[in-house]
């Protein structure tokens, strides 16, 4: 609306709100909720906004709190900034106060700080800090160590560069298969090589024939750490934190050959565990596998160390059953591992349990997943230790025990501005803001002063005419443009 139709607007809310008022005929008054009338910026002032809100005291309206906001920009031009000693004078004049407090306000974005901003912005991904702290002394002003700050995590799963990309993979192959076992269709993955998985099984069940001497041993020590890095798949830069197992059993070492190149029919997965049954039952091997494991291909080797195997169908789903299975325990000890080393237990039953369907099994793999991505990039990028990462640790696994997986959803954790202060102590705020407040209770006002790099107000970036749009200042081109907003109060007592 034009501001001239907003004020009206304000003044009729007001008036109906005033107990004074009799004439109108009203006897009993009912207290309106706010009202907030959106203004088209055409006025010098471009104001935004107009506002009003009750005061109350028990179910009587005892004033009103008018709202003024206005946005101007963005401009680079830091000379369109006020000072701070004025907008404390002014706030003081407006309001008759001598004694005012100035609290601040400053978000920083610190993705884009550690110099990798195109490496997952562009997925919806941010890692961001906000910081208060109490007495501005300056316009701008980098925020006191002594402030008060939370870090805020919004991240996708799923980056090819991050380190853990390749267990991402074998997590979204683990899904197709959750997926072909609820909806009977499984879109199976293109093969990444010419090489088939159905020849790594082969190979791999004829190393173990050549092998068999009684019980199962690696000979080759550089064999065990290429299936462990081929598992893993963790980068140089984080096997301090994601620590690469070195005890996979025979049903997980099948899993990594067959999804290292990827089963890529049914036909294909039918024949690959058809070479393993036939081996089991000719007694040609002996595999080791976890004590504890339930899966149904590891009680069919069971049954093989004593001669007698049931007879298994690998018809309709059973094969895609079995392959997933598998997928799961082994993926499950992957992601434990890794938070049993950062020692954060807390919920970790709920993460693995096997009481409850297949497919929640599998949903709940995907959150720890998430869990991990976030752990890693806080490592990766924050430089975190164990210190920092627990406390992370227990907030998301707090989250995850009692919310569905959700990549959108904002982390936050308390945190020390020192921790992150490299992160942000040369760069440009995303959010600056300062509150300028006097009175107490009811009675306190406030002036707030801010400037962010988005739009404040929706309705502004369609139509931006009377925005300044200099996008360079003094032939410099890498000044951060901002919106000015300023939002002013008024308070009108009815008694």
């Amino acid at each position: 609306l034009p501001v001239c139709v907003s004020r009206q607007l304000i003044s009729l809310y007001t008036t109906l709100q005033n107990p004074n008022m009799t004439y109108l005929g009203m006897s009993d008054l009912v207290v309106l909720p706010p009202l907030w009338a959106r203004c088209d910026g055409s006025d010098p002032q471009h104001t935004c906004w107009i506002g009003a809100e009750p005061l109350k005291a028990g179910n009587k309206v005892t004033g009103l709190n008018i709202y003024l906001v206005s946005c101007d920009g963005p401009t680079a031009d830091k000379t369109r900034f006020p000072n701070l000693e004025e907008l404390k004078m002014e706030h003081k004049i407006r309001h008759h106060s001598s004694v005012v407090t100035t609290k601040g306000f400053a978000q920083y974005e610190l993705i884009a700080a550690a110099a990798i901003e195109d490496t997952i912005a562009e997925s919806g991904s941010s890692i961001y800090v906000d910081i208060t702290w109490n007495g501005v002394e300056k316009i701008l002003e980098t925020p006191p160590l002594i402030s008060a700050a939370t870090l805020n995590i919004a991240l996708e799963s799923g980056d090819p560069r991050s380190p853990v990309f390749q267990l991402y993979r074998e997590l979204q192959f683990l899904l197709v298969l959750a997926e072909g076992l609820k909806t009977g269709v499984t879109e199976w993955p293109e093969p990444s090589e010419s090489e088939s998985a159905l020849k790594l099984v082969q190979e791999f069940l004829t190393d173990l024939k050549k092998k068999l001497d009684g019980d199962y041993i690696f000979e080759n020590k550089n064999e065990t750490e290429k299936i462990k890095c081929d598992t893993a798949a963790v980068d140089s830069c984080i096997k301090s934190i994601f620590g690469e197992r070195g005890d996979l059993d025979f049903t997980e070492q099948l899993w990594c050959k067959m999804k290292s190149k990827f089963v890529s029919s049914y036909q294909e997965l039918i024949d690959c565990f058809t070479l393993v049954i036939k081996s089991l039952e000719r007694g040609e091997i002996q595999p080791w596998i976890h004590q504890g494991s339930s899966s149904s291909l590891s009680q069919l080797i069971q049954q093989s160390y004593h001669g007698k195997m049931e007879d298994v169908s690998l018809r309709d789903i059973a094969p895609i059953q079995m392959l997933l299975e598998v997928g799961l325990e082994k993926m499950k000890k992957d992601y434990v591992s890794f938070f049993i080393e950062q020692k954060s237990l807390l919920f970790q039953d709920y993460f693995i349990s096997t009481s409850v369907d297949v497919q929640e099994q599998v949903h709940r793999v995907q959150k720890l997943h998430h869990m991990l991505e976030i752990m890693v990039s806080c490592t990766g990028l924050l430089q975190f230790r164990h210190e920092n990462l627990f406390p992370l640790t227990q907030i998301c696994m707090k989250y995850y025990k009692e919310n569905p997986l959700n990549e959108k959803h904002v982390f936050q954790l308390p945190i020390r501005p020192a921790l992150v202060k490299k992160f942000y102590q040369n760069d440009n705020p995303e959010v600056w803001k300062m509150e300028i407040s006097s009175g107490h209770g009811q009675k306190e006002v406030k002036t707030t002063w801010q400037v962010s790099t988005n739009a404040p107000v929706e309705h502004r970036t369609s139509n931006n005419s009377g925005f300044l749009s200099d996008s360079t200042v003094n032939g410099s081109s890498e000044e951060r443009l901002y919106f000015i907003t300023m939002t002013q109060c008024s308070q009108v007592q009815f008694t």
